[in-house]
């Protein structure tokens, strides 16, 4: 896993490439290198940064030359041997061992066709000498992230939206509909970006940048096409696939851990990890027993514990007890966009703890609620078309009840209730709706209440687009329509984000053996009623898993990859709410409206609604919009 950045014919390309490159330098501590060359009338520059996993000699280094293209590649290749043979039995000779040649070699051979075989998680630019055009490409699920500005036939590219935002900030916009899309969501969707200028190249797709100034864009692979022919294929051997990419996903010539929370996913990788790399490592998390304690959480860490005697895996445990004041604002720099999930904290920690004890990859169970319908929300959206059925005179007074419930008191949080309180909101509403609210902060009401009146139709247009996106389907079936949802809108958006970020921060390479094509089309050949089983989740891959796990591991209740959020927030943040609700830039610049701000602090205060992460999120979107002003990026308020 690497950093890249590069510019095509953009003024004084070569000094700003290198001033990128310098600042992706966490994500590939172990070699830089830099190419330049005329392309037509300009020029084109390539910047690298390395972190050596596969093929750690002077042959793997990049930008990677050789007969007329040039690469600059972050990724890892999980088919590499196949395709390497292949092309050997072609007559093609290798210098080295690494997956970057392997790509390299594969688009001489093959070009544009070469991307629908391309198993794994990359981002990459390759230019070709000889035609003089840059083509940009990224991995089919968005796992690795590449951003990008264009201007005046120019463009300039780059890992980290951050690195382009500190070399051109004085030229961006801040997007507020981007804005308001991350206070729905606390993310951004990775259709959109914060600054108006950049943007996110789309997983699945490339662009082709000529001489002459034209630019053409095309899409190799599309999740939406793979779950539709999916459908109705009839089941694959699930336990296989999963296997099958796992072991793939350990291939590294350096050591290889797991992150392991106890729960179903990081415990069946974890497993299938130790059956192929006997002795791995593995890192766990615990918190403190008074945050752990309000929070309700339930005891991870025990299960952890058992998964790793069963199946010999070394464990490190970690508390995470961080200074949150000081955290918060390093955990908004390194995520490049507001996104207000607190386990980006956990992510960030753990690899750091890995990259001490000389780990520079970790595996990851994230994607398999996404695709195998593993979070509450898939369950509660199908009891909610069966709580629809139920006369309205029998669910008036059961709102009513749950409504008066506190959801904590001075002491401790009370789960159920806020579960009760957050399907109640979505429960009576059409699929798209309740599904976005099922997830979502605010419904739109809610929304316009706390934005400036004139961002009322970045609101309307926030949520057309997720109706929009969610309507972009031909699946029969309600779970799979759900799931695919997930993996277009929540999964690049949010988790495959933090991750990449938070664990590029530190230096570590984080691997999802979950978000595999392959998997992917074994997950949409399953119909609905194999994942959700009455009010159970996942219950295919928990099927699956028993080939290896234990049922008490595989049948306990969900844990959490979370943080204890809402004692952060009612002790050590508390100072911190006050002074962004009374003083923040976020109110100052018209941007949110106090008072609603006000309302979510009390409602929260008095227990009668969860308003934690909303609030935790207000503080995020704060850290972010004073950074990115302080860079240069304009405010479009006061411009």
């Amino acid at each position: 896993m690497c950093g890249i950045a590069g510019t095509y014919h953009w003024p004084d390309g070569g000094p700003l490439t290198t001033r990128l490159t310098a600042a992706v330098a966490h994500r590939g501590p172990d070699g830089t290198g830099q190419y330049a060359q005329v392309a037509g009338a300009g020029e084109v520059h390539l910047g690298h940064r390395r972190l050596s996993i596969v093929d750690l000699s002077p042959s793997g280094a990049q930008p990677m030359v050789s007969d007329g293209l040039a690469l600059t590649y972050n990724g890892e290749l999980y088919n590499a041997s196949e395709l390497r043979a292949e092309l050997q039995s072609a007559g093609v000779s290798f210098r080295g061992t690494s997956d970057t040649e392997v790509v390299l070699e594969a688009w001489r051979r093959w070009g544009l066709a070469c991307l629908p075989r391309l198993r794994g998680m990359f981002a990459f630019g390759i230019f070709d000498e000889r035609t003089g055009e840059l083509v940009l490409v990224r991995d089919q699920l968005g796992i690795k992230p590449l951003f990008l500005v264009r201007r005046n036939g120019g463009l300039v590219f780059a890992s980290e939206l951050k690195a382009l935002a500190g070399a051109l900030g004085g030229t961006l916009h801040v997007d507020e509909t981007a804005l308001v899309a991350s206070l729905l969501y606390y993310w951004v969707p990775d259709s959109r970006c914060v600054y108006r200028e950049a943007e996110k190249l789309a997983p699945g797709t490339w662009l082709r940048c000529r001489p002459d100034g034209s630019v053409e864009r095309g899409r190799y692979w599309s999740i939406r096409e793979a779950a539709e022919r999916a459908e109705g294929a009839g089941p694959l051997d699930l336990a296989a696939v999963v296997e099958d990419s796992t072991r793939r996903h350990l291939v590294a010539d350096v050591p290889v851990a797991t992150f392991l929370s106890g729960g179903l996913d990081s415990s069946y990788l974890t497993a299938l990890a130790a059956k192929h790399r006997p002795g791995i490592s593995a890192y766990t998390i615990g918190f403190r027993a008074a945050d752990a304690k309000f929070e309700a959480m339930p005891d991870d860490l025990r299960h952890a514990r058992q998964v790793a005697a069963r199946f010999g895996v070394d464990l490190h445990e970690i508390e995470i007890a961080p200074q949150v004041l000081d955290m918060l604002p390093r955990m908004v720099e390194h995520l490049d966009e507001p996104i207000g999930d607190p386990a980006a904290i956990n992510t960030y920690l753990i690899c750091m703890a890995a990259r001490e004890a000389g780990v520079k990859v970790m595996l990851s169970g994230m994607g398999a609620d996404e695709l195998f319908a593993g979070y509450r929300k898939h369950v509660a959206n199908v009891l909610a078309v069966r709580y629809q059925r139920v006369p309205e005179a029998l669910r008036r007074p059961a709102r009513a009840a749950v409504d008066r419930l506190p959801v904590a008191s001075a002491s401790r949080g009370y789960r159920s209730v806020r579960f009760a309180k957050r399907f109640l909101s979505f429960a009576d509403l059409p699929e798209e709706s309740a599904f976005r609210r099922s997830y979502t902060m605010y419904d739109r009401l809610e929304l316009l209440d706390l934005v400036s009146p004139d961002l009322a139709g970045a609101v309307d247009t926030v949520l057309a687009e997720h109706a929009d996106t969610y309507a972009d389907q031909g699946l029969r079936d309600h779970v799979n329509r759900m799931c695919l949802a997930d993996s277009r809108l929540f999964l690049p958006g949010l988790n495959l984000a933090y991750t990449d970020r938070a664990s590029m921060a530190a230096s570590t390479e984080v691997r999802v053996p979950f978000v595999d094509v392959e998997v992917v089309e074994a997950a949409f050949r399953l119909p609905g009623p194999r994942k959700i089983v009455g009010r159970s989740g996942k219950v295919a891959l928990k099927q699956a898993a028993l080939s290896i796990l234990p049922p008490e591991i595989v049948h306990r209740p969900k844990g959490l990859f979370s943080a204890p959020l809402r004692a952060w927030m009612s002790r050590d943040l508390a100072p911190l709410v006050r002074e962004v609700v009374d003083d923040g830039v976020l109110v100052s610049s018209g941007l949110l409206r106090r008072e609603a701000l006000q309302r979510l602090v009390a409602e929260d205060a008095a227990g009668q609604q969860d308003r934690a992460k909303h609030l935790w999120h207000v503080l995020t979107l704060e850290h972010w919009y004073r950074n990115a002003t302080a860079s240069g990026a304009r405010d479009v308020r006061a411009a």
